[in-house]
């Protein structure tokens, strides 16, 4: 339950909604709010994604972050985090983000999406439950960004800038996941022709589908339990990238696919 009064709460969301628009950080929420909780980041969060429905975003997803042991560590957290996707962040496999224009320091994380068939309403959710209700999975690029000051983010910072979401590349083929085994299906990440990162489905919590899984069991508790046709972002498996303008990375992941993307 949050605490922090509403106004505040108004206050924080509308700042990180004109620094997503002008393309400038602002100074961490918590040098500011010493006792702020998760939760009132999750009620930020809440709010600035309100802000970005009412003009004119949809929501189509939902991504996970903070699943590797490494960035738990980082921010001192045993537990990830979630955001929302829309509709104005989605980038087709192969084609340019302008990074100078549109994002104020981006990092790429290389991932697999699941596109689910059905809702997952109720708590109690396992990955078998996850891998039934799929539909197909993709490879997937997150670019993720931080409207906070060089990164300078704990974990209340994350959340209420909506989990730190940036734009999100999908690629062009699906795969079936009960043909998969997504804990040692493996990843290499390049970066203009050269591997700057590998990686495996157990990166995530042992497995993707533990990561929806906890994800759903989350929203099902929230009373916005996830929905068939929903993108899902699981989790990086390799660590983040720095990329700027001229960069051009692709990613592989065993028995999916591949997605590519090109930075202006």
């Amino acid at each position: 339950m949050s605490t922090m009064k509403k106004d505040k709460i108004e206050s924080y969301a509308s700042e990180l909604y004109q620094a997503l628009k002008a393309v400038k950080p602002v100074a961490p929420l918590t040098e500011r709010e010493q006792d702020m909780t998760i939760e009132d980041a999750y009620s930020i969060s809440t709010k600035l994604v309100q802000i970005r429905t009412s003009n004119g975003e949809r929501i189509i997803g939902k991504k996970i972050g903070v699943t590797s042991n490494a960035v738990q560590k980082m921010l001192n957290v045993h537990q990830p985090d979630f955001g929302y996707l829309t509709d104005q962040m989605v980038v087709e496999s192969g084609n340019t983000i302008h990074i100078t224009r549109d994002m104020i320091q981006p990092r790429a994380e290389g991932e697999i999406a699941f596109v689910l068939k059905d809702g997952l309403l109720e708590s109690g959710v396992t990955a078998a439950d996850v891998l039934r209700a799929t539909d197909f999975v993709l490879p997937c690029f997150e670019i993720v960004d931080s409207r906070i000051q060089d990164w300078k983010i704990k974990i209340q910072d994350t959340v209420a800038d909506n989990a730190s979401c940036g734009y999100f590349v999908l690629g062009g083929q699906a795969a079936d996941p009960r043909t998969l085994d997504l804990s040692t299906c493996g990843m290499v990440l390049e970066k203009n022709g050269t591997v700057v990162a590998t990686g495996a489905g157990a990166a995530a919590l042992g497995s993707p589908l533990h990561c929806v899984a906890w994800l759903a069991n989350i929203m099902a508790d929230l009373g916005t339990p996830l929905e068939g046709g929903e993108v899902i972002l699981s989790g990086s498996l390799v660590p983040l990238i720095p990329v700027v303008s001229g960069d051009f990375m692709t990613v592989q992941i065993g028995g999916i696919g591949s997605a590519s993307v090109r930075f202006e």
